[in-house]
């Protein structure tokens, strides 16, 4: 299981580098992010290395954080990895709710980080497993 932040920000020149510098300055890696915008505001969501800090330090900073679990699949490199993921989910009746990739350093595979709609995450996590799929 992985731990994401979501940043409610203001969509305005220099949010993100000033979002990315004070994780620089904590010596925070981010392994994955999605920016969502809209006219006047956006969400960042990320997975970074030490989720804690980070939320700490955005925090004081101003900005408006809210951290989760969300699942981690490797998958292949391969055409079809994505399509096999999504159908065996459709299959269990998972709907998940949005998907962004990453990268397993360990590994050198990626890694489709998502966010399902359903209640218990560790359930959807063990279905996935039990299907074959690797959860990070």
């Amino acid at each position: 299981m992985l731990k994401q932040l979501s940043l409610y920000v203001e969509n305005k020149k220099g949010t993100m580098e000033h979002i990315t510098s004070i994780l620089k300055e904590k010596n925070i890696n981010i392994f994955g992010s999605v920016n969502n915008d809209g006219p006047e505001f956006g969400i960042i969501r990320m997975v970074v290395s030490e989720p804690d800090r980070a939320f700490d330090a955005l925090k004081e900073a101003g900005y408006m954080c809210r951290m989760i679990d969300v699942m981690g699949i490797e998958m292949p490199d391969e055409v079809g990895s994505l399509n096999r993921l999504l159908g065996a989910l459709s299959a269990s009746n998972i709907n998940v709710d949005y998907i962004y990739l990453s990268f397993n350093r360990d590994s050198a595979q990626p890694i489709l980080i998502m966010h399902v709609v359903e209640e218990d995450i560790y359930e959807v996590e063990s279905c996935m497993k039990a299907k074959g799929f690797t959860a990070v």
